[in-house]
């Protein structure tokens, strides 16, 4: 079970934890942990393009800030108890990407640095962060798109309650991208 915290700039705290886990808001100071996150190609590699450095990532950090910012919820940055390394990025947010389902409504998404996935924590982190939007926001539809290859992805959204609406479309790069649904 998720506990929040309340978060201010001179007392910064994550707005959640969980058993092993503290979710904190995106802030400006994350920007080279982000960096660091998204640094190795098999983090990266069912992202689909992404430009390399700093500039991709702060606009990947101002998209998370805005979704906050514009409709009071957002991915999280995700850590360890204690620790300041970012581990991934998991949550709910808003964003728009010309998909029939996916625009305009609640999408769920995590990213897990490499050496950390298999070790339970984007469950763990999507389980706190699905229970805070619905307490929050009340139960409604959330989507997400996962590319069909990303087998650990496939099997999280599977345990989450999500299930595949529509067919699948083709990615920029040539990877198939499968479309899913969580409904209240």
């Amino acid at each position: 079970m998720a506990q929040m915290a309340t978060e201010t700039i001179s007392n910064p705290k994550p707005l959640l934890t969980t058993a092993r886990l503290e979710l904190w808001k995106p802030r400006a100071a994350d920007l080279n942990g982000l960096v660091e996150l998204l640094a190795a190609e098999e983090t990266r590699r069912f992202l689909g393009s992404m430009p390399a450095g700093h500039a991709g990532k702060f606009e990947r950090l101002l998209r998370n800030a805005g979704s906050w910012s514009l409709y009071g919820y957002g991915n999280f940055i995700v850590r360890l108890h204690g620790t300041p390394d970012i581990i991934g990025i998991c949550g709910v947010f808003h964003s728009w990407r010309g998909n029939e389902g996916l625009d305009d409504v609640p999408e769920a998404g995590w990213i897990l640095r490499h050496d950390s996935v298999g070790l339970g924590y984007a469950g763990e982190a999507m389980r706190a962060a699905l229970a805070w939007f619905e307490a929050t926001f009340g139960a409604q539809r959330i989507a997400c798109m996962i590319e069909s290859g990303n087998a650990p992805s496939l099997r999280l959204a599977d345990r989450l309650g999500f299930v595949q609406y529509g067919g699948e479309a083709l990615e920029d790069e040539g990877g198939e991208l499968r479309f899913f649904e969580r409904l209240p």
